[in-house]
């Protein structure tokens, strides 16, 4: 069986380590732990490795977060992935920063990214792993908290959050969601 796994964020230098690139962030740590590296490839950077039997192929959009779902569906055509095995890592404001929630559907609450995939997709049925960010910002600053830099506190704790969120990852690939959402939620 093949998974997909979409981390969320956006190109380029000036968003490497903002708290809405954690998408990202987690499926880099989860390429360099199976010595595996990205390749640009069509609309997203693509690579590909098996975990107890199963294939996962992991893409980070090149399509700027709020045209995530272009790269989504061209992935899930071209690989014959059905968006049930789909899941989509995003940062999650309504979230604790370093919660983490394994979900089967919802809605997009707001965030451009997850809108885009459920607008391209025709549904919001598609697995995601919420990762909090927190909400530390003032009235009408959210754009501007969410593509700010984590702390230096939260930075140090990215290393052992990111481990968990690749355990989910790989549980969802290998054991489905319900058995991990029991096991991790």
């Amino acid at each position: 069986m093949k998974s997909l796994i979409v981390g969320l964020g956006n190109i380029g230098p000036e968003y490497e380590l903002t708290r809405h690139n954690i998408g990202f962030l987690i499926l880099d740590q989860l390429a360099e732990n199976q010595k595996v590296e990205f390749e640009i490839a069509k609309s997203a950077y693509h690579c590909e490795f098996r975990f107890k039997g199963k294939s996962l192929h992991l893409i980070k959009p090149t399509t700027f977060m709020n045209l995530s779902g272009k790269a989504v569906n061209y992935w899930q055509q071209q690989l014959k992935i059905d968006t049930s095995n789909t899941l989509v890592v995003t940062d999650d404001i309504a979230l604790p920063f370093g919660t983490l929630r394994l979900r089967a559907k919802g809605s997009n609450a707001g965030h451009n990214g997850l809108k885009n995939i459920e607008a391209t997709l025709g549904t919001n049925q598609y697995p995601r792993l919420r990762c909090g960010i927190g909400d530390d910002y003032r009235q009408g600053q959210q754009v501007d908290y969410v593509l700010s830099r984590f702390s230096q506190e939260e930075f140090e704790e990215l290393p052992s959050i990111m481990d968990k969120a690749i355990e989910v990852i790989l549980g969802f690939a290998t054991i489905g969601i319900d058995r991990t959402m029991n096991q991790f939620n």
